[in-house]
């Protein structure tokens, strides 16, 4: 590509209408969330190293961009089924980061109060459902909470993530047809990153995902996973056409699992050749560019971000860590709901889309 080919690209990329919803401060925000998903999960991992956190651990590194950039779409009343590969969308939500780490270890400070370790968990008052470990039965919950939103007739959308080994799964399939078949407000994420646990692409499917969403009814896009904007204009996209009453969306994001399938799997059925290609299209290294080349960020001012988002890292670890652990009196209380109440609006810091 020419100079001059390369400039028109990237002016016309910056008048698109996605990009020119986003401002500033957006930028610099969906930024701030995916490292602060990543120092979070370094942190987690070294607590796990030094023998604080039971059983083992899970992150979703080099994924960063899917789940910060489609929760960012998403409005105080909409709600996410949130998996252990995409802490961002808790961020977003307004989850932080000492009680993702207290949890983590089992601590009182955490999201369930040590009643649940490690990534299970979820804040109903941040909109957010607890994640069970058979992970396609996820997608039939959020088809769950779009039905009732479309019986209630209420604008609002539910959203899910998935990896592409899920595809594979008969619950996957029941929840994609259903939502098809009436046409709910819902966003599937579908995060292929390579490997279903040590299954490569090849084994997995003869058909890629993406194109059977046709044949339930309604679209499927493919986007770079690595991309946030890309990410967030194809969810914003997806959100609205759900809102609006036309039903639901697949979208395929491209990525890798730049770690094992948890801190015990030493990853080496991945070749060496694929994980460096990855590296290269790390989705934080990749956007801190672009903000400093096309939206006139300074250097020094990312950096400051990083750091900013280190040191607040560090002063939430401490918390956790100083975080007791649980009464085991209160075991049994918050189980099972005694009575209905109404979830709050779960406001996110940051959130400006969807509804009000």
């Amino acid at each position: 590509m020419e100079p001059s080919d390369a400039g028109a690209v990237a002016d016309q990329r910056i008048r698109d209408p996605v990009h020119m919803s986003l401002t500033r401060e957006d930028r610099a925000n969906l930024f701030r969330y995916m490292v602060m998903m990543r120092d979070c999960e370094e942190r987690a991992l070294t607590l796990y190293k030094q023998g604080k956190v039971p059983g083992s651990f899970y992150d979703g590194r080099g994924q960063e961009a899917i789940s910060v950039g489609a929760a960012f779409v998403l409005g105080p009343r909409d709600r996410m089924c949130i998996l252990h590969r995409d802490l961002g969308a808790h961020l977003v939500r307004g989850v932080t980061p000492d009680r993702y780490l207290a949890n983590y270890m089992g601590r009182a400070g955490g999201v369930t109060g040590g009643k649940d370790g490690n990534m299970h968990f979820g804040d109903r008052r941040l909109g957010c459902v607890g994640m069970v470990s058979m992970l396609p039965d996820m997608a039939l919950v959020a088809g769950g909470m779009a039905l009732a939103f479309k019986t209630r007739r209420e604008p609002r959308v539910a959203m899910t993530f998935f990896g592409e080994g899920s595809t594979a799964n008969g619950q996957w399939h029941e929840a994609m047809n259903f939502a098809g078949i009436h046409r709910l407000p819902v966003v599937f994420l579908l995060e292929n990153n390579r490997f279903a646990y040590s299954t490569p692409n090849e084994l997995e499917f003869a058909v890629d995902p993406v194109e059977r969403a046709h044949t339930y009814g309604f679209p499927g896009v493919n986007v770079d996973g690595n991309d946030v904007e890309a990410v967030f204009g194809a969810a914003r996209e997806a959100a609205e056409r759900a809102r609006g009453g036309n039903g639901p969306t697949l979208i395929e994001c491209q990525t890798m699992r730049m770690h094992g399938h948890g801190a015990h799997d030493d990853m080496r059925y991945v070749p060496k050749e694929m994980l460096e290609e990855w590296e290269r299209r790390d989705p934080i290294g990749r956007y801190a560019e672009r903000l400093v080349a096309d939206y006139g960020f300074l250097t020094e001012e990312v950096e400051g971000i990083r750091s900013e988002i280190r040191a607040h890292v560090e002063e939430c670890a401490a918390k956790a860590l100083d975080s007791p652990l649980p009464d085991p009196r209160l075991a049994t209380e918050g189980v099972f709901a005694d009575a209905w109440e109404p979830l709050g609006d779960g406001q996110a810091p940051w959130s400006h889309w969807g509804a009000s």
